[in-house]
C-alpha cells in the first residue's frame, strides 16, 4: 500500500514531460467542450467562428507544447504563440489560448540562455499580430493591445521573478552545505587533535624515559608495556574516527566515545606525570561529558609537554545543571616533546562556548591552571 505522504515522492521521480502533461490535456478537453466554445481569450474581438477540424489542429498547437515547457522552453514558447496566433485570427476564441500566459511563465522560469533575445523576439512577433486583428476589423485598439501585452509580460517577470528567488534558494542551500563541510572537517580535525596529540605525546614521553632505564630491567619493562598500551589506545580511538566517516555508521557523530577520566588520569601517571585526581558526583550522558573528557585530556597532554614531571591537579565536579573543571600544573617542569600549535586551548575554548560555557587557560604564580564551566544538558 502507497501512504500519501508518498504520492509527492513518487510523483517527483516521473519525468517533467510526465508531470506537465496533466496541463496540456485539461486545456485540450476544457477547449473541446461545447458549453466552453468561444470562451477563451478574445484578441482583437472578432466575429466567433464555431469548432471544426481545423481548429482540433489549432488547439493541439496551442495545448500540446506545454508538455515540453520545462526541457524545451523555446520550443514550447514558439508553437504556442504560433498556435495563440492562429486561434485569434481565426476567431475560434478557444479556452486553449490560457497556455500563452502559462508558456511565457515557464519560458521566463526555466530559460537559461539567450533570455533578452528570446523577450526581444516575441515581443516584435507580437507587433504583426496586432496589425493583423486591426486589418480583419478589430476594434481593441491602441489600447486594448498594449493592455493584453502587458498582461503577457506580466507573466513572462512572474518566471524571471521566481526564477531569481529559485537561484537565491539554491545559492543559500550551497552556503549551508558549505558551512556544514567545513564545520565538520574543524570536528574531525579537533577530534584527531585530541586524539593523536594525547596519545602521541604520551609515547614521546614515555620512550624518552626508557632511555635512562636499560639498568633497571623491571622498570623499562612497564614502560615499553605502558608505550605498547597507549600505542593500542590511539589506534583504537583513531579507528573509532575513521568509523564516523562511514555513512553506514550507526552511532551519532556529534557525540564521539570517550573513555573514563580515571583511565586517562592513569595513562598520564603510566607516563611519568604525578597526578593527583579527584571526581565528584557521576557524570552525565551527552555533549557536556564529552567536552569535559577532551579539556582534562588536552590539559595533561600540555602538562606532559611543557611541565613533565611537575605536580599535576585535576579536579572535576559534576553538577545538575554544570561540570566544572579545574587543571592545575605547579612549576615549569621539564620539556620533552616539541612546542604545539596551539590549536588544542584555542579548540577547546570553541567548544566549550559552543554549549554556552566558559574556559579560561593561564599562568599562575606557581605554574598554569585551566578551568572551564559546562553547562550539561546540552544536545550538541
Amino acid at each position: 500500500m502507497i501512504s500519501l505522504r508518498q504520492v509527492p515522492d513518487l510523483w517527483r521521480c516521473w519525468d517533467v514531460t510526465v508531470r506537465d502533461a496533466p496541463i496540456a490535456v485539461a486545456l485540450v478537453l476544457a477547449s473541446l467542450t461545447p458549453a466552453l466554445q468561444n470562451r477563451g481569450t478574445q484578441l482583437g474581438d472578432l466575429p466567433g467562428r464555431p469548432l471544426d477540424a481545423l481548429a482540433i489542429a489549432v488547439i493541439a498547437l496551442e495545448c500540446l507544447p506545454l508538455v515540453v515547457r520545462r526541457r524545451w522552453p523555446i520550443v514550447c514558447l514558439a508553437l504556442v504563440s504560433a498556435g495563440f496566433a492562429a486561434d485569434q485570427l481565426l476567431g475560434y476564441h478557444a479556452v486553449a489560448g490560457t497556455a500563452l500566459p502559462i508558456a511565457l511563465l515557464s519560458t521566463g522560469l526555466h530559460l537559461n540562455h539567450h533570455r533578452r533575445t528570446t523577450a526581444v523576439l516575441a515581443s516584435a512577433a507580437y507587433v504583426p499580430l496586432a496589425f493583423a486583428l486591426d486589418r480583419q476589423g478589430s476594434a481593441e485598439g491602441v489600447t486594448g493591445f498594449v493592455t493584453f501585452y502587458l498582461a503577457l509580460a506580466a507573466a513572462w517577470a512572474i518566471g524571471a521573478w521566481l526564477r531569481l528567488n529559485k537561484a537565491a534558494e539554491e545559492e543559500r542551500r550551497c552556503h549551508v552545505a558549505e558551512a556544514t563541510r567545513q564545520a565538520e572537517r574543524t570536528r574531525i580535525a579537533r577530534e584527531l587533535h585530541d586524539v593523536v596529540t594525547h596519545h602521541v605525546t604520551a609515547m614521546v614521553v614515555q620512550a624518552e624515559a626508557a632511555r635512562y632505564l636499560t639498568a633497571a630491567p623491571e622498570r623499562l619493562d612497564q614502560t615499553l608495556t605502558a608505550i605498547t598500551d597507549t600505542g593500542r589506545r590511539s589506534i583504537a580511538d583513531l579507528r573509532h574516527l575513521l568509523d564516523l566517516l562511514n555513512p553506514d555508521h550507526d552511532a551519532d557523530p556529534r557525540t564521539p566515545s570517550v573513555g573514563e577520566l580515571s583511565a586517562l588520569v592513569e595513562q598520564t601517571r603510566k607516563a611519568g606525570q604525578p597526578v593527583e585526581f579527584t571526581e565528584e558526583g557521576a557524570p552525565p550522558a551527552g555533549s557536556a561529558r564529552v567536552v569535559a573528557y577532551r579539556v582534562v585530556q588536552e590539559a595533561l597532554t600540555n602538562a606532559l609537554k611543557y611541565a613533565h614531571g611537575s605536580r599535576t591537579t585535576v579536579h572535576v565536579r559534576h553538577g545538575e545543571s554544570e561540570i566544572v573543571v579545574e587543571v592545575g600544573t605547579d612549576g615549569a617542569g621539564s620539556s620533552v616533546s616539541p612546542g604545539g600549535s596551539g590549536r588544542g586551548l584555542a579548540g577547546l575554548r570553541e567548544r566549550v562556548s559552543a554549549l554556552g560555557g566558559e574556559f579560561s587557560a593561564g599562568r599562575r604564580d606557581d605554574g598554569f591552571v585551566v578551568r572551564a564551566r559546562i553547562p550539561a544538558g546540552s544536545p550538541s
